[in-house]
């Protein structure tokens, strides 16, 4: 009797342990299956200011709002609308005045900004001191410039320009479509007198390279009458129609990532350097607290959070990029920028 009782319960634990097993299978394969795939890509290389985004990814945050993300960089600001106008990836980091232009030039392709990250834009033009650059506008009369075509902060001259009654032909100024990878050689090398750029990456890059610090001169646009916003998330019209809820999950887990970069920037920024290996930490420290300075944490920020616009300011800067832009149909800023995606205030504070 006792062999008999034994034995069936045998074959009912064997059985309620390869079903346990087939259920913790079957729980696997959902939850996998529940990750969404999400193609970002940055605006730049792998470098300090790219930190909230690497925290996120490597502290499980994406994980946790049940998305799979892949992070790839980019060659500047202005090629993530590209890649996200045409659905190449789903979500982009880049500049939102070239995103207006953008749109305005192909009007079929409703890409939007759903959350600014650069509430003050690092567009800016860095010289030397010792090439006559100081931080008057009069002093880039009859000097040289390496402008990348494809550079966001190149793409706001015109802006630059007009506010501050700029004549380039009186002034004798004089422009070079240079490439990225040799602008900063250029400037060192006194082959130009100043270039355009983000603040954060020239001026490091030109310390980097032997430059004296003292003799590196940056005027932010944002300090000459250039009132505009920065860079921004950028969702694709196709995942934003079809990935609504992968689209506020993205930005709660990019909000997690900021607040931790910001609590800690140098572990934070160890989360860079492990996906770009001829970077100095040093470097990139001082280029992501400048970032999180100049860019990030602005007054407006503190006090309402991140993510947001002033309304009455974003249809300002559309004025400004009217200036010298001459559009087809002018938007307004909810053509441009949703906050539907957001978190409210509250959750969105990061100081």
């Amino acid at each position: 009797m006792v062999q008999r009782s034994f034995r069936p319960a045998l074959r009912i634990g064997s059985r309620l342990t390869a079903l346990a097993a087939i259920l913790a299978a079957a729980l696997t394969a959902t939850s996998a299956e529940a990750q969404t795939p999400v193609r970002f890509t940055l605006d730049w290389r792998f470098e300090g200011p790219a930190a909230p985004f690497t925290v996120a990814l490597d502290k499980g945050y994406f994980k946790a709002e049940g998305l799979d993300v892949t992070i790839d960089a980019a060659a500047g600001s202005r090629e993530p609308i590209s890649r996200v106008g045409s659905n190449t990836y789903d979500i982009g980091f880049g500049d939102i005045n070239s995103l207006v232009r953008f749109r305005d030039e192909n009007p079929n392709v409703d890409i939007k900004a759903v959350m600014v990250l650069y509430d003050r834009p690092p567009f800016s033009i860095v010289g030397r001191k010792s090439r006559g650059i100081t931080k008057e506008v009069e002093s880039l009369k009859g000097k040289k410039f390496g402008a990348p075509a494809a550079d966001g902060a190149y793409a706001q001259w015109p802006i630059f320009r007009a506010v501050n009654n700029i004549d380039e032909k009186a002034w004798n100024m004089r422009f070079e479509n240079v490439g990225f990878p040799v602008r900063e050689p250029m400037l060192a090398q006194g082959e130009v007198d100043a270039v355009f750029g983000f603040a954060m990456s020239i001026a490091l890059n030109l310390k980097s390279r032997g430059v004296p610090a003292d003799d590196i001169v940056v005027l932010l646009m944002s300090d000459y009458g250039v009132d505009l916003y920065g860079n921004v998330l950028m969702v694709s019209p196709k995942f934003m129609a079809e990935k609504p809820e992968a689209v506020k999950g993205f930005i709660r887990a990019v909000i997690k990532g900021l607040r931790d970069t910001i609590k800690d920037p140098s572990a934070a920024v160890d989360t860079v350097l492990k996906r770009n290996d001829v970077a100095r930490k040093e470097v990139e420290l001082e280029r992501l607290n400048m970032v999180l300075e100049q860019n990030i944490l602005t007054p407006w920020v503190k006090q309402n959070g991140v993510g947001g616009i002033d309304k009455a300011r974003f249809e300002k800067a559309l004025d400004q990029i009217g200036l010298t832009f001459t559009y087809k149909n002018k938007p307004k800023a909810e053509d441009v920028f949703t906050e539907q995606f957001l978190p409210p205030a509250a959750e969105r504070k990061v100081n």
